[in-house]
């Protein structure tokens, strides 16, 4: 069998069929394998999540991914990580990262791969696939390869600078599947410059908050950039976001900013609106929004005045005038419509013996570990059939 991808989807099937004493060329166009995996997570790969579920991804059909995230859990990826003895942490709940470097991860794929018996050719790029009888032809610069599986595992074209590409969809498109408009996801989201000029002198500040829409919401830190808005809070409601779309961000989660400001009113008459907002939020964000304010103590402002500095802090509507796009995506959204494949094995219901897993299909987890166990997880169920 050849696989095209050694990132995290193409590795796994490559290591669990090459345990099955499968025949396994694993090729990629780049110089190094799992190079996504090498920038994760600051560097540090957030490789899994321990409570991850069909619930955090998103898909036109989101039952498709419950039957191989079921039978390859966060839990048996974790056993593979201490057998090689990576010490791991818990940071924000469930999410695991690397103690020390993400190359740690990609030497240990690589290490079972080598284990298994894996053929892995790097810097060969497929320049052609096709079909053969019951096989498949695949066509690089410098040779011709034949094979009776094809498993395709080359992702999306988020991050174009670590050589994403479109190939998968176009192979895709070659056998006659259909696709889910791909947009970016997991990516900061950007103002227009003109939206942009009043906050540009609080790029750098981060804040505790909630941001959503009529679809959904994430309580996360969020960041303020020279751009726009990032953080994590924002990568999860980027992939959720439809251009031309508002977002709502409350800036104090968890606190009713009307009722607490009708309360210092009577009971701190003397605070003025920078005193009460830098209480809540970061300093250069409370006198930003103090700034607009023409009162200078609670006690002299009316119902209406309390009510718009309140609907600052816990309804701050905002409408981005894009996103960061590829280039900053973590992740595709869209991708090979899950119809075309079987949930069990990933394999191409009108194409026998051609797969397709990993970041390539429409299934497109949130942030947090989850989009590494969707490789994993469609990885394994491949790997275990072809």
């Amino acid at each position: 069998m050849t696989i095209i991808g050694a990132g995290a989807a193409g590795m796994m099937a490559a290591i669990i069929a090459g345990r099955r004493k499968r025949r396994v060329l694993l090729i990629d166009h780049a110089d190094k394998p799992g190079e996504k995996i090498r920038i994760s997570g600051g560097g540090r790969c957030n490789f899994t999540h321990l409570f991850s579920s069909h619930e955090n991804f998103i898909s036109q059909n989101p039952h498709f991914c419950k039957s191989a995230l079921s039978r390859y859990t966060p839990y048996d990826f974790l056993d593979l990580v201490e057998k090689h003895k990576i010490a791991w942490e818990e940071k924000a709940k469930g999410q695991l990262f690397c103690q020390g470097k993400s190359t740690q991860i990609v030497d240990m794929l690589v290490t079972e791969c080598r284990d298994a018996g894996v053929d892995i050719r790097l810097g060969a790029e497929v320049l052609g696939v096709s079909k053969l009888g019951e096989g498949f032809i695949v066509t690089t610069a410098t040779q011709t390869l034949s094979s009776d599986n094809l498993v395709i595992a080359t992702g999306g074209p988020s991050i174009p600078k670590m050589g994403a590409t479109r190939f998968g969809y176009k192979v895709a498109d070659q056998f006659g599947l259909d696709l889910v408009e791909t947009v970016p996801a997991l990516v900061p989201l950007s103002f227009t410059d003109e939206a942009m000029e009043p906050l540009k002198a609080l790029s750098g500040v981060a804040v505790d908050a909630a941001v959503s829409n009529d679809r959904i919401r994430f309580e996360e830190p969020l960041l303020l950039t020279h751009r726009g808005l990032s953080g994590p809070a924002i990568l999860q409601i980027s992939s959720y976001w439809e251009p031309g779309e508002a977002v709502m961000v409350d800036l104090a989660p968890g606190t009713d900013a009307l009722k607490t400001l009708k309360l210092d009113r009577a009971e701190r008459p003397k605070l003025s609106p920078a005193q009460w907002l830098s209480e809540r939020l970061p300093t250069r964000l409370a006198n930003h929004m103090a700034s607009s304010c023409r009162y200078d103590r609670l006690a002299d402002m009316p119902d209406t005045a309390l009510m718009n500095l309140a609907l600052q802090v816990n309804e701050w509507r905002i409408k981005p005038g894009g996103s960061e796009g590829y280039r900053k995506a973590e992740v595709t959204r869209g991708g090979v419509c899950t119809n075309a494949l079987s949930s069990r094995t990933m394999e191409v219901k009108s194409v026998p013996g051609l797969y397709f897993i990993g970041e390539v299909v429409d299934v497109t987890g949130h942030l947090g570990g989850h989009n590494f166990q969707w490789a994993w997880a469609s990885g394994a169920a491949c790997g275990e059939v072809c």
